[in-house]
């Protein structure tokens, strides 16, 4: 058996089912050995940061690592972006990339790269292989650490994937995370006994339904309040959940909001810290006069860790009702288009169980809490910064779960950046519906301009923030996606509705 039959192979065994793809020259016998071997499904994506953003959508749904191929340095630079995102939301991810044979490189040939350095800035782990013989050794390692919550990168030159090499039977096993600390939860629960002012700060998995629903219990229990991080990697909300509001993302707001507690407990969180740096302006948004409790270490059941903290508590066996949100009756409203106006029509008609993929930036201010009372649904947030992360993220959403309607509330200036997912959208059929908020503007920059004390943006800073000349409808047509421009509350109204009723990608183009 060939070397790329044997890694696909291995992958397909260990329960890798989908690829996301941009192959060149150096990936061609791995393509040829996904139809020879079977068993995992090929997405191919025209850019590579729609292949990485695509997987990272795959793998917040399914708690399962896609593979993602790539050719090269250059092909993963170009994927980078969506890397980081994905790192910081602690996806699994098996990421390969082909690399020039082990005999060409001292050619320094025009694609060379230094691929190990790229990948040392977002991987948990990973490996150029050196042998033939180590294919299924190194796929196998692959698969196992990326199952941990990290990304696997495994660089395999052209001709160890053309060598013969024997085969022979694999285990990964299954990760495993580190017990609980019963001293932490002990102090933990001591601490919400005696604080005055409490919140538990949830992430990662506490924020799953059943994590929310813990943490309910333990708010019954030691009347503390609850947050989540500012940018959820994946997060259940709506009807039947407590409403769990986030960390500011300014950092004025968020000291502002953190200052009123005396002691923060963070479960699957990390201590919050400003995006950037300003000055006259803590970089650490937790005041120092307040306590912090670390409920678990990073490689720890945060879920198990908040069952635990439950339990000492003596919470409840349920959370009880008045700890969970009602569903809310929304009016519609109408009119000309805003920002809030989208969020409460988006809130008010989204369906049950759908999958919401927000990078809507500064016209998504009010979702959030808009949302406490909708009908049960999932959200999926832009974790690294790193814009362009909106349309892929929801192309691998809906290929996780295709039974579920995936929503892409997105702006229009990010979407610019992986613009070519709505190609694998159209192509592969899949039912995301993309909301652009149009306002043809980087808002969030003039934002900055603003803490310059620039309220009147100059001749440069107007062209550098001016995304005026974009026809989304035809943007969207062009790559295969049913378009259309709605500029009042009652055409957004009528299309989503339209839009949720049919099958396949949709877009809509709402005017601001």
């Amino acid at each position: 058996m060939k070397g790329a039959h044997t890694l696909v192979k291995t992958f397909a065994q260990l329960g890798v089912d989908v690829c996301f793809a941009n192959p060149g020259t150096t990936e061609m016998p791995l393509v040829e050995a996904m139809d020879a071997i079977g068993g995992i499904r090929p997405v191919l994506c025209v850019f590579e940061g729609v292949c990485t953003g695509a997987a990272d959508g795959y793998g917040r749904m399914t708690g399962r690592p896609a593979m993602v191929l790539l050719h090269l340095g250059p092909g993963l630079a170009n994927g980078i972006a969506n890397l980081h995102n994905a790192r910081r939301a602690r996806t699994p991810m098996l990421v390969v990339v082909g690399e020039h044979a082990t005999w060409h490189r001292k050619y320094d040939p025009p694609l060379a790269m230094d691929i190990e350095a790229l990948a040392g800035t977002f991987s948990g782990w990973q490996r150029t292989t050196a042998r033939t013989a180590d294919i299924l050794k190194d796929a196998t390692e692959a698969v196992y650490k990326a199952g941990q919550g990290q990304i696997s990168t495994l660089i395999l030159p052209y001709d160890l994937q053309l060598e013969e090499v024997p085969e022979y039977r694999t285990d990964a096993g299954t990760p495993e995370c580190a017990s609980v600390d019963a001293g932490m939860i002990e102090r933990a629960a001591a601490g919400l006994k005696k604080a005055e002012r409490p919140v538990l700060v949830l992430g990662s998995r506490t924020l799953r339904r059943e994590g929310l629903l813990t943490a309910a219990r333990i708010r019954a229990a030691a009347g503390c309040d609850l947050l989540a991080e500012a940018f959820p990697a994946r997060m259940e909300r709506g009807a039947g959940l407590p409403d769990v509001p986030r960390i500011h993302y300014l950092s004025e707001m968020a000291i502002d909001q953190l200052s009123r507690y005396d002691l923060l407990v963070f479960a699957g969180a990390q201590r919050p810290v400003s995006f950037f740096g300003y000055p006259n302006v803590p970089a650490e948004l937790v005041g120092k006069d307040s306590q912090t409790i670390m409920l678990t270490e990073e490689g720890r059941d945060a879920g198990e860790a908040l069952e635990a903290l439950a339990e000492e508590l003596k919470a409840p066996p349920a959370a009880p009702e008045d700890c969970l949100a009602r569903p809310a009756r929304m009016d519609l409203p109408t009119g000309p288009l805003s920002g809030e106006k989208i969020c409460a029509i988006l809130a008010a008609l989204q369906p049950e169980g759908c999958i919401v993929v927000e990078e809507a930036i500064t016209n998504s201010l009010m979702y959030h809490p808009l949302t406490a009372g909708s009908r049960p649904f999932t959200l999926l947030t832009l974790t690294g910064g790193s814009l362009g992360q909106g349309p892929p993220c929801a192309a691998g959403a809906a290929i996780a779960c295709p039974g579920r309607q995936v929503i892409n509330f997105q702006a229009d200036g990010a979407a610019l950046y992986t613009l070519q997912a709505l190609w694998t959208q159209a192509r592969e059929r899949l039912n995301v519906i993309t909301l652009i908020c149009s306002n043809r503007s980087y808002d969030i920059l003039k934002l900055e301009l603003g803490r310059l004390g620039v309220f009147q943006p100059g001749p440069a800073a107007s062209r550098l923030t001016d995304l005026s000349g974009v026809d989304w409808v035809r943007a969207g047509e062009s790559m295969g996606v049913p378009s259309v421009s709605v500029r009042t509350a009652e055409d957004l109204a009528r299309e989503f509705s339209r839009a949720l009723d049919e099958q396949g990608p949709r877009l809509i183009e709402m005017v601001l």
